[in-house]
């Protein structure tokens, strides 16, 4: 055992509460798994996944008193700010290294890079501006190190992909049929799984309209559609699209806990993920280590996880490429069991315990700790 315990601050606008269960769950994971390796980790997080302008201005000035606190009366402490989400976050990692000559590191998830940075040039340029001084940067994905090494002239030998990694203990596959009693469903039903935010950008209309051609040809199929409702408006449209068209069997359910999505992956017959943009696609690989096949978009690091026949890769924003790759997976059970394991061997590159065997080696921790 190192005689110094590793001390670090998590700066972060995700993380899950009671109410907010699955809020940057994947971040909790990872502080979790850091602390049973002995690490001394603190968080200031935003933890109220609420939007609205007055939600929002109470929600970041509470997160900024939080890290002034850190800052001013732990500051010195501290051995390594890491930072998640690279703007705002990286702004106060900044001040910690500045201040105290702390090791600054920030990974960056993809909607900072592919969204947040392309807001404009100030967005831009402070982005660029804290990649450029963190001592180091984490990508979750292949494309997302390419885009973070081109656009904003990061050197290669500065970045390294280390995904957020699925708990295998927790997302680990079940008898089918079994979890399928337990969820009440259908057992002569095929089930489409959808999980994440309930937002454009992750296809949802897309994924409506290609489901309601195939529901035409293949009456025995369902929808399930589980996640977190941060755009009403567009939730809304999707709505009104599946009442005015009497589309049947779409089912629509609040955020979960991870013990519940990992039984509902478990049940489903495959998992979908019609995304716009991913930086890595973590929810695809938990799909996978539950042994369920997946459909995802040609996109981000998706592209880069489904490819190979690991999964079943459509264009974005395109309904009929969508419709296409889910009928293949729905008719052809050989296909699937091949996705499946082709999927178990993504799962277990990606187990959570050897991405953060990678983010030690970062930390400087590798060989320290027996």
């Amino acid at each position: 055992m190192s005689k110094h315990q590793k001390k670090i601050l998590v700066i972060t606008n995700m993380y899950p509460s009671k109410k907010n269960k699955s809020f940057g769950i994947f971040v909790k994971n990872q502080v979790v798994a850091l602390r049973k390796k002995g690490l001394n980790v603190n968080v200031a997080a935003i933890k109220d996944q609420r939007m609205g302008k007055v939600h929002v201005l109470k929600k970041y000035l509470k997160w900024v008193l939080q890290i002034m606190f850190h800052l001013i009366f732990k500051g010195a402490r501290y051995d390594t700010v890491h930072v998640h989400y690279v703007f705002p976050g990286g702004l106060f990692g900044l001040l910690f290294k500045k201040l105290f000559k702390t090791q600054l590191i920030v990974t960056a998830h993809g909607g900072d890079i592919d969204k947040m940075a392309r807001k404009g040039p100030f967005f831009f340029n402070q982005t660029k501006k804290i990649l450029q001084k963190a001592d180091y940067v984490i990508a979750v994905g292949e494309k997302l190190k390419q885009d973070i090494i081109h656009d904003f002239s990061i050197p290669e030998e500065k970045i390294q992909i280390i995904n957020m990694g699925v708990n295998r203990t927790v997302f680990k596959p079940m008898d089918k049929k079994q979890a399928k009693k337990e969820l009440h469903l259908s057992l002569d039903a095929f089930h489409i799984l959808f999980v994440g935010n309930k937002i454009k950008a992750k296809g949802l209309y897309e994924l409506v309209k290609a489901y309601q051609i195939l529901k035409e040809k293949y009456p025995h199929l369902q929808l399930h559609i589980i996640g977190a409702n941060k755009e009403p408006g567009f939730l809304q449209e999707v709505e009104e699209e599946i009442s005015t068209n009497r589309i049947e069997d779409v089912h629509f359910y609040p955020a979960k806990t991870q013990k519940e999505i990992a039984r509902w992956m478990s049940a489903a017959d495959t998992f979908v993920l019609p995304s716009y943009m991913e930086g890595f696609g973590l929810v695809a690989v938990e799909a996978m280590s539950c042994q369920t096949p997946v459909v995802g978009s040609n996109v981000g690091g998706l592209a880069r996880l489904l490819h190979n026949g690991s999964g079943m890769l459509v264009e974005p924003q395109d309904i009929d490429s969508l419709k296409t790759g889910l009928e293949e997976v729905i008719t052809n059970h050989e296909l699937r069991q091949s996705m499946i394991k082709s999927g178990e061997e993504k799962a277990n590159e990606n187990d959570e315990v050897k991405q953060i065997e990678k983010l030690l080696a970062v930390y400087g921790m590798m060989g320290a700790r027996q």
